[in-house]
């Protein structure tokens, strides 16, 4: 068996097209949804997620505005700037570009976001209302496009089981949340495991659908894999050689689906960071 590609590129490029439309609407109303991010320092990395979002802002038409501070910079004027960008009407929401320096408390930064204008929907009040199924508020861009990935490739949640593997804050824990709820889209049993999961082979075995979220290369291998099972990888490694996913390539041969690294769940990423922008701007305009 050769697993067919959950293509996040064609997804994302799907979306970016209906986006346009709504963000066309908006604009001829007078309310040009607008991006901000907040980088502070100069890891290789963030640079380029950073540079990745402004560019797909410029591509369906959203205002963007980068704030980009040095790895020097105090605590007091990153929090100035967080509090700008919460009265700044041009702003419809905004991220903090993760990670941040040593001397940053990250905890600390993201509190201080306005929760309407949390763009990555990791502020307690928005991670709180998806815990309670609330719609309305932000929710976290990672987890949202696995689910939209999923769906528009007509592949089953509902009444499905899918296995987490990771318990980060900004994937793994509101995964299973949102996976869970009693909604369109959702309604699936959730295992969450993690690296120090005992005998983790016979859970993710077990996996309708088997997501890898753990930054450890190659941890899942082709013999723990459910033939079948759609595969999602969101776990990334830098090497040498380049960047790698926590999902071996020899998975594809077992798994009916699979989202590989690169091209899989990234491009959603951005893509739902760019609908929650939208969707922001379009309750402020129907104030």
């Amino acid at each position: 068996m050769t697993a067919t590609l959950l293509d996040g590129k064609a997804a994302a490029a799907a979306m970016k097209d209906e986006l346009r439309d709504r963000v066309g609407a908006l604009v001829r109303r007078g309310a040009t949804p607008g991006l901000a991010t907040v980088l502070v320092g100069d890891d290789p990395g963030s640079q380029v997620y950073v540079r990745n979002k402004h560019r797909a802002c410029a591509d369906v038409g959203i205002d963007s505005f980068r704030h980009d501070l040095p790895v020097d910079a105090p605590r007091d004027e990153v929090l100035a700037l967080v509090r700008g960008l919460n009265a700044d009407p041009k702003v419809d929401g905004y991220l903090i570009q993760y990670p941040v320096p040593d001397h940053l408390d990250y905890t600390e930064l993201i509190l201080a976001v306005d929760p309407e204008k949390d763009a990555d929907g990791l502020h307690p009040t928005n991670l709180g209302y998806l815990a309670l199924g609330a719609t309305g508020h932000p929710r976290p861009g990672t987890p949202l496009g696995i689910v939209e990935l999923l769906v528009r490739h007509k592949v089953p949640i509902e009444e499905r089981h899918v296995v987490i593997v990771g318990r980060g804050p900004t994937v793994g824990r509101p995964l299973s949340m949102l996976l869970s709820l009693k909604a369109p889209h959702a309604n699936a049993t959730v295992t969450q495991c993690h690296t120090g999961t005992h005998f983790l082979p016979e859970f993710t075995r077990q996996a309708d659908i088997l997501v890898a979220a753990t930054g450890r290369a190659g941890l899942i291998t082709a013999d723990m894999v459910k033939p079948g099972a759609a595969v999602l990888d969101v776990g990334i490694t830098r090497t040498d050689e380049g960047i790698v996913g926590d999902v071996a390539p020899d998975v594809a041969e077992v798994a009916g689906w699979l989202a590989p690294i690169p091209g899989g769940v990234g491009p959603m990423t951005i893509a739902m960071l760019l609908r929650s922008t939208v969707e922001a701007a379009e309750r402020r305009a129907s104030r």
